[in-house]
């Protein structure tokens, strides 16, 4: 069982008074995402720009410069996988927070998040590959596998079970009931507005605009019954 104002009715005053709480962890994820990112596209545009430097000084230096543009674009993957798995705590944090009704410091957050490392990147890898599928196949599955993120998140950090048993629970709580369809529009809804007020302020209000509406979804994901 979550904490008690994990079933009370979500508001946009709920989860902004949640998100004032979590200021400190979010600013904390905010740099380590955009710093780890930074590093990672630094790295492979050096490696690249080496690699133009060279692609005049004959064949060796030629076939030098081509191994580099590789390794540019390899040397960007680590990073994004790790910039990757700090950004799900974007979700992984409010899950914490109305699964304990306690506010998530950052040491807390950073050591639930090296507890099982692998679990959540096999999870993430899990989740990307089907999820890119869905697009590939048609954007409306796409979509449908993406509204499942928040209880899918929850699962893999609060939970035990295997990560295909959690995300295909994850899928069957959000897909299986009119309550889980609910929590779906609701959802969809919040995204969408998010993504409306993004582009009115040229992306600024993003930062603020993600982890509230993270707080609410998860807050209503509880309220509708999809996580219990």
């Amino acid at each position: 069982m979550a904490a008690a104002i994990a079933y009370e009715p979500p508001s946009i005053s709920k989860a902004w008074a949640a998100f004032l709480a979590h200021i400190p962890t979010i600013l904390l994820i905010w740099v380590v995402t955009i710093v780890i990112a930074v590093i990672g596209f630094v790295a492979s545009l050096a490696l690249t720009a080496l690699g133009v430097g060279l692609s005049s000084g004959g064949a060796a230096a030629e076939s030098t410069a081509g191994l580099l543009a590789v390794l540019g674009n390899v040397v960007q993957l680590p990073f994004s996988v790790l910039s990757n798995l700090v950004g799900v705590l974007f979700v992984a944090v409010p899950a914490m927070h109305y699964a304990s009704g306690e506010t998530i410091g950052t040491e807390a957050a950073l050591r639930v998040l090296m507890h099982r490392p692998i679990r959540y990147l096999l999870a993430g890898l899990l989740f990307t590959i089907v999820a890119v599928i869905g697009f590939v196949l048609c954007i409306l599955p796409g979509i449908a596998v993406t509204l499942v993120m928040p209880v899918y998140v929850n699962k893999v950090f609060l939970g035990d079970s295997p990560v295909l048993e959690a995300f295909s629970s994850s899928f069957q709580a959000v897909y299986g009931s009119p309550q889980g369809r609910l929590f779906a529009g609701i959802e969809l809804l919040a995204w969408l507005l998010v993504l409306v007020v993004t582009v009115f302020t040229c992306g600024l209000a993003s930062l603020v605009a993600v982890p509230v509406a993270t707080f609410y979804i998860q807050n209503a994901a509880y309220h509708q019954g999809v996580l219990s």
